[in-house]
Formats: structure tokens, C-alpha cells, sequence
């Protein structure tokens, strides 16, 4: 899917404009709504795609304000997925992303986020079905993350595929986070789908 890209510098603005605003409205959300909204996602994720007991899966490790991915990773490993968990690779100036099966206890790493330790990883291109954090997203599949490009480089082999995008990228996300357009960027690795509380949206590559 080709789309128009707006100049760099104003692109980049509106983007910082775009995810102060829905953080802030992240924040206000108070942990037993957070926790109730979280288990609404699940429950709608587990009615759409049924995970099955051979899929490899990436969840991850929530922080504070997001979307608490913790209710989707119960319920995979109750199907019997094998569950992954993303760790940056601080070795690599670039900060390459790694996916980790989710065993033993987990550390911070330095932006606060909590990883695996094992030294076993899987390539992104072996996971069936990666489940991924969001600021803000639109209906086309186009994600706003934190600004770090992790999951972007990640997946940036997809933008080489013309058939089949695999694994498949699905956000999670409130449902306030869905905005009318979020102008991409050529970097940008669109979603197949996303799932908030009030059901499952798929995307134009989904």
C-alpha cells in the first residue's frame, strides 16, 4: 500500500503534538478501569483470532499507561502458545529488537521496560502472530509507537513482501486511541489489525 508522505519536519511535529495528547489521556485512566478494559481486549482478541496451541506469539511487557497485555498473555499460555517477549539488544548502537521466550523473571531495562534474560531468541520472521503497543493508530493499519522505531525495524522486512506480510501485526489498544489519519512515514510497518475493547478492526493490509 503506497501513501502520500508529508514533508519530514511536519510530519514529525504533528506526531509529537498527536502522542503527547493521547499519552496525557492515557494517564488519566485509573488502574481499575485500566485493568477492566485490559481483560475487554483479551476477551474480544480470544472471540476474533482463537489462538492456537502451535503459534508462536509476541506480547509484551506493559508499562504503567498502556493497554496491560498481561490478561492476552495468560490466556495464550492457557492455549498452549509459545509466548515471546521483546528485549532490545544494547550491544547494537541501533538498538536492535530481539524476541525472547517469556521464561524466569523478568529486568528493567534502561528506558523501564521489563525483559526476558534468556539467551535464546527467535527471529522476527518466525513468529506467527505479534501483538504490539500503541499511542495512537488509524484504520489503514498506520501505527503511532513511542517514537523509538523499535518495532519498525523489526518488521521492516515486510516492506519487501507483496503477498503474504507474516508474522501478523495486530496493536492493542483503547478505543479512544483510534484517530481519523495518522500521516505515515516511510519507515512506517502497517498493522493488519488491531483489537480494543470494543472489538476487532482490520486493517486495509489485514
Amino acid at each position: 500500500m503506497r501513501v502520500a508522505l508529508p514533508d519530514s519536519s511536519s510530519l514529525s511535529a504533528a506526531r509529537k503534538s498527536l502522542r503527547a495528547r493521547l499519552n496525557a489521556r492515557r494517564r488519566q485512566l485509573p488502574p481499575q478501569q485500566r485493568a477492566q478494559l485490559s481483560g475487554l481486549v483479551a476477551r474480544n482478541l480470544d472471540r476474533a483470532l482463537q489462538l492456537r496451541n502451535d503459534w508462536r506469539i509476541a506480547a509484551y511487557a506493559a508499562l504503567p499507561w498502556e493497554l496491560d497485555a498481561a490478561p492476552l498473555i495468560s490466556l495464550a499460555a492457557e492455549r498452549g502458545c509459545r509466548i515471546f517477549l521483546p528485549r532490545i539488544d544494547r550491544r547494537r548502537a541501533s538498538g536492535a529488537m530481539r524476541f525472547v521466550p517469556m521464561q524466569g523473571p523478568l529486568q528493567h531495562n534502561r528506558l523501564g521496560i521489563a525483559e526476558p534474560q534468556g539467551s535464546k531468541a527467535l527471529g522476527a520472521r518466525w513468529l506467527d502472530v505479534v501483538f504490539v503497543p500503541l499511542v495512537g493508530f488509524d484504520r489503514r493499519g498506520v501505527r503511532l509507537g513511542a517514537g523509538g522505531g523499535f518495532y519498525d525495524r523489526a518488521f521492516a522486512f515486510r516492506h519487501l513482501r507483496r503477498v503474504w506480510h507474516a508474522p501478523r501485526l495486530v496493536g492493542l489498544a483503547y478505543a479512544f486511541q483510534e484517530v481519523d489519519r495518522i500521516d505515515a512515514a516511510a519507515h512506517d510497518v502497517l498493522m493488519d489489525a488491531v483489537v480494543t475493547e470494543e472489538g476487532l478492526i482490520r486493517c486495509t493490509t489485514g
